[in-house]
């Protein structure tokens, strides 16, 4: 896929840091090539599934030209790690849990289909579905 897709997190409805330190020992094995400043980094699951994964800021992680189940299956233990949400513009917001719902923002929650994915199987279902 070669849209952008958002690793935030949430609480009480505003944007909330994510620990970038867990982001990248998640990301380590997978990573293929950086840049100087370890803004951008090129990640390549066992499958030879490429994404280009960008720190866009405190709160926010890029992944864009991804696909494949081992991206997915890595987005899903990012997630995990960062108690992280997923956001695919014009498409749903991936939750983890149920309760989780409550602590996004009232445009994601209102606006936008929320949609609980847990495995990478279900995120990749849950974005070819919008």
């Amino acid at each position: 896929m070669s849209f952008d897709i958002f690793v935030c997190r949430f609480q009480n409805g505003e944007s909330a840091p994510l620990d970038m330190g867990a982001a990248h020992e998640v990301l380590a094995p997978y990573v293929v090539a950086r840049d100087l400043g370890g803004n951008f980094l090129q990640v390549r699951t066992a499958e030879n599934e490429e994404a280009g994964v960008y720190f866009s800021s405190p709160d926010n992680i890029t992944f864009n030209r991804f696909g494949g189940g081992g991206i997915m299956d890595l987005l899903a233990a990012l997630l995990r790690r960062l108690d992280a949400v997923l956001v695919a513009p014009g498409g749903p917001t991936v939750i983890r849990r149920d309760e989780d719902h409550d602590l996004l923002p009232a445009a994601l929650r209102d606006e936008w289909p929320v949609v609980v994915a847990r495995t990478g199987a279900e995120i990749d279902r849950a974005i070819r579905a919008s």
